[in-house]
């Protein structure tokens, strides 16, 4: 299991492949976000994105998924997220793009007030096929610290 203490400043990882399908991207629209241009072929023609594209919110929910699954192989004592900094949308996401995350941690401290977790800054990026960034944030993180009664 990998701790706050276990988690160095700078450190990178890539990870993840993620494959759109048509079929995903109009059922997240439907539920979630049914803008024109997510759910009809001949609106999204006339946008700026000119075809059929993904959320950006599907992209985000894409992309968790892509690091939770990453936390599963690396077994990380994670306690959730107070929330993102920065999200932005680089780049549309079409059905049939391929994506991965690369991730470098940016930041860490204790908490002043719960000795039990730290708090951590990553800074996301989500990548289609091409190499082509469509996503990037930095995201907040919650760990369990390992020994809570230690000081850094």
């Amino acid at each position: 299991m990998q701790f706050y203490e276990d988690l160095i400043v700078g450190s990178q990882r890539k990870f993840g492949r993620y494959e759109v399908t048509r079929e995903e991207v109009l059922q997240f629209a439907t539920a979630y976000d049914p803008q024109p241009f997510h759910l009809d072929d001949a609106a999204a023609a006339e946008t700026y994105f000119g075809k059929l594209s993904a959320s950006g919110w599907h992209t985000c929910a894409m992309t968790m998924r892509m690091m939770v699954d990453s936390w599963e192989d690396e077994a990380q004592a994670s306690l959730g997220s107070p929330g993102i900094d920065e999200l932005r949308w680089l780049r549309p996401v079409y059905p049939g793009d391929v994506l991965r995350v690369e991730s470098e941690l940016i930041e860490k401290r204790r908490s002043g007030s719960r000795p039990e977790m730290g708090i951590t800054k990553t800074r996301q990026t989500t990548f289609n096929q091409k190499d082509e960034p469509v996503l990037s944030m930095i995201a907040n993180g919650l760990i369990r610290v390992r020994d809570p009664e230690a000081n850094d």
